[in-house]
């Protein structure tokens, strides 16, 4: 919460830019190459070589875990196949296949600055209920932003994304949240938002129930029921009037 309510400066808000303008230039390389037959790995490998080109690093490369006798997370890259809703671990095992999505999370790091995004693709030809899933999810994260605005309270946003999702059938996951900003009802206000704030918001929407399991690395999270789950995020700054992307 202290990371939400500070308020950064001009400077500090053109190096997050930045940042962000990197992880989406990584994502773009990721979408580009994503195609049936090619490996999480190397993807994984992609948007490191483009972070690095552009003189940032990957952020999840390495992050510590927090638990005892749990590896740090080995990827530069969360790729969550299908029924995995974050923090797959990209492997040269796992080929994405026609009919797949993938959700890509991603994160840049520059001058002290994160750039932080998701976003879920389709692999070949997929169904219509994958596609409107994706949709969905992707129309969620914008319901939200539209509460993203100076006067207003952070778990206002958490409510737009979450009515909107559940009144269309979806299950809004409960037991993750994108940075402290919850993806459904809490009942409470939140901190008030300010310009010069900055927010990675980030819906999680399965098609089935909103329950997720933990899988024995302690990382990769997968729905409890198989159903396909989707992923979108952008970092956004408040301004004194609409919201501004980052990323």
């Amino acid at each position: 919460v202290i990371e939400l309510v500070s308020i950064k400066n001009k400077k500090e808000i053109e190096k997050m830019r930045e940042a962000c303008r990197i992880a989406n230039l990584a994502q773009k390389a990721v979408e580009a190459a994503i195609r049936p037959g090619i490996s999480t790995l190397e993807l994984d490998k992609i948007a490191e070589d483009t972070m690095r080109k552009n003189g940032a690093i990957p952020a999840e490369k390495g992050y510590p875990s927090g638990v005892k006798g749990v590896m740090d997370f080995p990827g530069s890259i969360c790729a969550s196949v299908n029924d995995v809703v974050i923090h797959g671990i990209p492997s040269k095992r796992e080929i994405l296949k026609d009919g797949d999505i993938i959700s890509v999370d991603l994160v840049a790091y520059k001058d002290g600055f994160n750039g932080d995004c998701a976003r879920t693709y389709y692999v070949g030809n997929v169904s219509k209920e994958a596609k409107r899933l994706v949709e969905i999810t992707k129309q969620a994260f914008f319901e939200g932003i539209k509460f993203a605005k100076a006067g207003n309270h952070l778990f206002d946003i958490s409510g737009a994304i979450g009515r909107y999702a559940e009144e269309r059938g979806y299950g809004v996951v409960r037991d993750l949240c994108g940075h402290e900003i919850p993806n459904y009802e809490v009942g409470r206000k939140g901190v008030r938002l300010r310009p010069g704030m900055t927010l990675a918001i980030e819906p999680m929407i399965n098609i089935g129930t909103h329950e997720v399991d933990w899988l024995d690395d302690d990382w990769t999270v997968v729905t409890r029921d198989g159903s396909l789950s989707a992923h979108y995020e952008n970092t956004i700054l408040i301004t004194e009037g609409e919201p501004r992307i980052l990323s």
